[in-house]
């Protein structure tokens, strides 16, 4: 299920011309984690923490060690991951940022 902060940056990267992303992508066999946004291509996973400034499941000790071990258990298997919170994506800094991975990984 796609949250509106999803599909605002859904919004941003088709408008920039980026490559067009996989969206809930599992990218951890045997895991039931998955990401927001993928480009396999490039090996890069996306993720969107709406929650960061309220109580919600990325904001919880137990939130944060899940993430942590998606994060990390991404990195074992050669992903590069990004993450960005609803300010980020508002101000239009993951845009940017992610601008900048494809330009240095084309």
């Amino acid at each position: 299920m796609s949250s509106i902060l999803e599909n605002l940056m859904a919004t941003q990267i088709r408008q920039a011309g980026l490559p067009k992303p996989q969206r809930e992508f599992v990218a951890i066999p045997g895991r039931r984690y998955r990401w927001d946004f993928a480009w396999t291509d490039q090996k890069l996973l996306l993720e969107i923490n709406g929650s960061t400034f309220c109580v919600g499941g990325h904001s919880t000790g137990v939130g944060l060690d899940r993430d942590y071990e998606k994060s990390s258990l991404a990195a074992v298997h050669g992903w590069f991951t990004m993450s960005f919170s609803g300010k980020q994506v508002k101000s239009g800094l993951a845009l940017k940022l992610l601008q900048q991975f494809f330009e240095v990984h084309g």
